[in-house]
């Protein structure tokens, strides 16, 4: 059985104030490319849609005149480490275990390399899943953030994915 589930996540204050400015259709779209890509490449999908949930809780706005500016976000952005470290916070404050705390944060950590120098990572199959579950729901010029969605339908998708998400996972720990 899962220590923290998705709406544990979900419904944590901090990821309340952060997805509002990073998303939350984005994150709960993103949570779902994440769960379906890890049950396709036997990747713990617990940890994936954790890490795709909370992928974009770093985010800073970046305005000009009152406008969002793509350019200068771009320019000047660190979301991926600051969202990893409130992540991996969240995670062990909740009780999360703190291996899988620290899984989760690194991929977060890594799900972009627009803050690193040119270089070629070697990305974990979790670190690839995340980094490509965010790829697939991207808009041109970061229109994916601005994506509505109601907090109600936001947290019934989260709740039916914790139930996809338990049903993959209970069958094994059964087994153990």
């Amino acid at each position: 059985m899962r220590k923290i589930t998705l709406e544990d996540l979900f419904t944590h204050p901090s990821t309340i104030k952060y997805l509002h400015r990073s998303g939350t259709a984005h994150a709960v779209a993103a949570a779902y490319y994440a769960f379906k890509l890890a049950i396709e490449r036997g990747v713990n999908p617990d940890y994936a849609a954790k890490a795709a949930l909370l992928h974009d809780i770093g985010h800073y706005e970046w305005y000009t005149d009152g406008k969002w500016d793509y350019n200068l976000y771009r320019q000047n952005d660190i979301h991926a480490i600051k969202g990893a470290e409130r992540a991996h916070r969240m995670l062990i404050q909740l009780g999360e275990d703190r291996a899988a705390a620290k899984e989760i944060a690194v991929a977060i950590l890594l799900h972009t390399d627009s803050y690193l120098p040119q270089t070629n990572l070697s990305l974990t199959p979790l670190q690839e899943i995340v980094k490509l579950a965010d790829e697939l729901d991207e808009e041109p010029n970061g229109n994916h953030h601005r994506r509505q969605i109601s907090e109600e339908r936001a947290l019934r998708m989260v709740r039916e994915l914790d139930k996809k998400i338990d049903g993959v996972l209970e069958p094994k720990q059964n087994t153990i």
